[in-house]
């Protein structure tokens, strides 16, 4: 039992130091509406199952927070999570940055050759953010790895056995891109085993108070001096409808931050005007800059984590 913890505690250690772990759980997830409580209830549903999730919502509203907090809260919390970004590689390197090369597959390969990040992955979880970015040359590949629980290295000949639950996230509809030919039908089912949607921020205004006092602490805390929204500031931002959901209310704070007065209460004329209903911004020169609030949110934690 002693050998079995000391394992456990050493691949905890390890997972921190290479970064491929999940950091989040529910219990970060911050809210107080019922739209949220019912995405939270059905994702841990979902996390105690081994099917593929699909996480549906616009940008903005968390979904690798939800697919973290799925991973901790599933069999596989032991292990990796490995979240990949479709849209972010360029195509011609995102099938070396999936299933990994073999030494000598291209130039500057390396030595010895180089896993993939679905190795890397390996009894745990990989994420699959943007996954309606995917070039559909890699989807067939993505598709044969699902239905035959194995990879190919770019280069190589032998089958890789790999165990691994996927967890993609899209703010497109998959339907409508599979409609225009734009997404594989056969590897839609797959990912959409199960389909998770987190709901944008103005269909749950209950929530921006709590979210806003989250944001405003992680600025105060930058600057070691208090910040607070005056009433008529939190009625503009539950009046807004966020079209960048939560990140957006984090940006919004970070900038009020900036431009409030002396005294750290955020009045409506902190506010960018389309929040506040038109009226004309506030000049910089007119009101102290506060330098430390910007890196504190950029260093915080997800906007929908406490």
């Amino acid at each position: 039992e002693n050998d079995l913890r000391e394992k456990e505690s050493n691949m905890s250690r390890m997972l921190r130091q290479t970064g491929f772990y999940a950091r989040y759980t529910f219990s970060d997830i911050i809210h107080r509406s019922a739209p949220m409580r019912t995405c939270i209830d059905m994702a841990k549903k979902a996390a105690l199952s081994d099917y593929t999730i699909l996480i549906r919502g616009e940008s903005g509203t968390g979904k690798e927070l939800l697919a973290q907090s799925i991973h901790n809260h599933s069999a596989r919390k032991k292990y990796p999570f490995v979240a990949v970004n479709c849209a972010a590689i360029p195509e011609n390197l995102l099938e070396s940055e999936l299933f990994g090369y073999e030494e000598g597959a291209f130039t500057g390969a390396s030595k010895g050759g180089k896993p993939g990040l679905f190795e890397i992955a390996h009894n745990g979880t990989i994420f699959l953010d943007e996954i309606g970015e995917m070039p559909l040359t890699m989807q067939v590949k993505l598709l044969r790895v699902l239905q035959e629980q194995s990879l190919r290295r770019v280069g190589g000949t032998a089958d890789i056995p790999v165990d691994v639950r996927i967890i993609a996230a899209t703010n497109r509809n998959l339907k409508d891109e599979v409609a225009a030919g734009r997404f594989r039908r056969d590897l839609y089912y797959r990912v959409a085993v199960v389909t998770q949607e987190v709901p944008p921020l103005r269909s749950r205004p209950e929530d921006i108070p709590l979210l806003a006092r989250y944001f405003l602490e992680k600025l105060a805390a930058g600057k070691n001096a208090p910040l607070e929204l005056d009433d008529a500031a939190l009625q503009a931002l539950c009046a807004y409808p966020f079209p960048g959901n939560v990140r957006e209310l984090g940006n919004i704070l970070e900038r009020a931050a900036v431009f409030c007065p002396q005294g750290g209460r955020i009045s409506p004329a902190s506010l960018p005007a389309e929040v506040r209903g038109g009226a004309p911004d506030p000049q910089p020169a007119d009101t102290p800059s506060m330098p430390d609030a910007g890196r504190s949110a950029a260093s915080g934690r997800s906007g929908i984590t406490r």
